[in-house]
């Protein structure tokens, strides 16, 4: 399968910036839109972690301001079964980018992300139930990092239990910058092709360093979770130039465990299910 090139990210690298771990860092391009959602061309990065998560130690403002250095307009921040982070650095977030409020679930079928959303939505649950409560809050629902077998991915033993979410959800990530073998993301995208599903790219960023090095490129505007809808249409089957493919490398995801020991010594281990949820 041929993927599109990588080219450079839409606008200057960090290295630019004096300032990266200021929220309010200038955006490097002064041609960029002055407020998310007015410009012809957005680019979105739907699926980001920060210290909130169990496996993350990557502060909530610096990883805003670090997509905004990058050129990315629109950024979910979807720590693991919670929001709080995300809520916390929405309204603070500098001009030249929009902070999606957004979640990981850990399903009972496999994760579901969690797109636009108020409210937390809690762990442990069927997937049908989880996309239910993402939906009957205006969100949108998509399926991460559907063949990586080393995570919680709905399809990691075969495509039965993704073909039963398909008709549920609002996109795929037909590339995550996270999973370790290619062959993974190729049939990720295959499936979003052979769905009809929204394909994306995605960052999954972990570390700092990671933040925006994959993202789809949508038309705007981008304003509400109606707007994202309409804009992954052109998405469709996960194919083509709009996407933007690049690979976080070993050594960064060679860094989680340590994440994981720093967080549990904290007292911030992953989060268990629901009461009375496990089958």
């Amino acid at each position: 399968m041929t993927f599109a090139p990588e080219p450079t990210p839409p606008r200057a690298p960090d290295e630019v910036a004096s300032d990266a771990g200021r929220l309010d860092a200038p955006a490097p391009d002064s041609a960029s839109p002055a407020r998310p959602g007015l410009g012809e061309r957005c680019f979105v990065d739907l699926h980001c972690h920060t210290a909130r998560s169990f496996d993350s130690l990557s502060d909530p403002f610096k990883v805003v301001a670090r997509a905004a250095q990058r050129g990315i307009t629109h950024l979910a921040i979807t720590d693991h079964d919670r929001i709080d982070g995300a809520l916390e650095v929405r309204d603070r977030a500098p001009e030249q980018i929009r902070v999606i409020v957004g979640e990981e679930v850990r399903s009972l079928d496999g994760d579901i992300v969690a797109i636009w959303i108020e409210e937390p939505i809690p762990p442990g649950l069927p997937a049908a139930e989880t996309i239910a409560r993402i939906h009957s809050q205006g969100g949108l629902a998509g399926i991460p990092h559907p063949f990586d077998r080393f995570r919680g991915s709905a399809g990691k033993d075969g495509s039965e239990r993704l073909e039963q979410i398909v008709p549920l959800v609002d996109y795929v990530e037909a590339f995550n910058a996270r999973v370790p073998f290619g062959a993974a993301n190729e049939r990720a995208s295959l499936f979003a092709h052979e769905q009809g599903l929204p394909g994306v790219a995605v960052s999954d960023a972990h570390t700092l360093m990671e933040v925006g090095i994959a993202y789809a490129v949508l038309p705007g505007p981008i304003d509400s979770p109606a707007d994202l809808r309409a804009a992954l249409q052109t998405v469709v089957g996960g194919t083509g130039n709009a996407l933007i493919r690049q690979r976080a490398s070993i050594l960064v995801r060679g860094f989680m465990p340590i994440a994981k020991a720093v967080q549990r010594a904290r007292g911030n281990a992953r989060r268990g299910p629901a009461p009375g949820s496990a089958r």
